[in-house]
């Protein structure tokens, strides 16, 4: 047990059966009346972030949340499989697991698991990942009306706008937190 002068950012607690990892926190201790924490955090599970206010000193649990690096093998079925790269261990995780991780990872691209008593809580990508465009519209020279850009299709399936210039087979760097375009990259 923790009280809540451990609170940290990247933190997880437990609060009512749940996993909940503190996305800010702030000690406040006012003129009049008990000092106490305020914090935002996030579900781990669901995503939904909320504001909740801690007294100072008040016990806390605290969970025990492992991340290892992983190596994504392949599909089975609906699962992923990814690998451990130290103990060459595979785990299988479900697609809600996995979440919007699924537009742009590749085979053999490794990875961050988080895991709590073996359970897998999330898949957390490299800030950008380089990725080849598989479809594209041809730009035409002076339409601006797009503001410069098209959709573009990546080789995993998702889409993302690039610039006009960018052809099919063309391997550009995306933000996996925004899936927006970086820029080009030539080999």
């Amino acid at each position: 047990m923790a009280t809540t002068n451990d609170i940290k950012n990247g933190t997880v607690l437990r609060i009512d059966g749940q996993l909940w990892t503190v996305i800010e926190f702030q000690h406040v201790k006012p003129g009049k009346g008990g000092a106490f924490v305020r914090t935002k955090m996030k579900n781990v599970t669901s995503g939904k972030t909320v504001d909740r206010t801690f007294n100072a000193g008040l016990k806390i649990e605290t969970a025990n949340v492992d991340r290892r690096d992983y190596q994504y093998l392949y599909m089975d079925g609906a699962d992923y499989v990814f690998m451990d790269t130290d103990t060459y261990d595979q785990i299988m995780i479900t697609p809600e697991v996995v979440g919007d991780a699924k537009n742009y990872i590749l085979e053999g691209q490794n990875v961050l698991v988080a895991t709590n008593d073996g359970q897998p809580l999330y898949v957390e990508l490299p800030a950008s990942v380089v990725l080849e465009v598989t479809y594209t519209e041809p730009g035409l020279q002076g339409d601006r009306s797009t503001g410069g850009t098209k959709p573009a299709t990546l080789e995993t399936g998702a889409q993302i706008q690039v610039p006009l210039f960018l052809e099919q087979g063309t391997k550009v760097k995306v933000d996996t937190r925004a899936g927006s375009y970086l820029g080009r990259v030539n080999d």
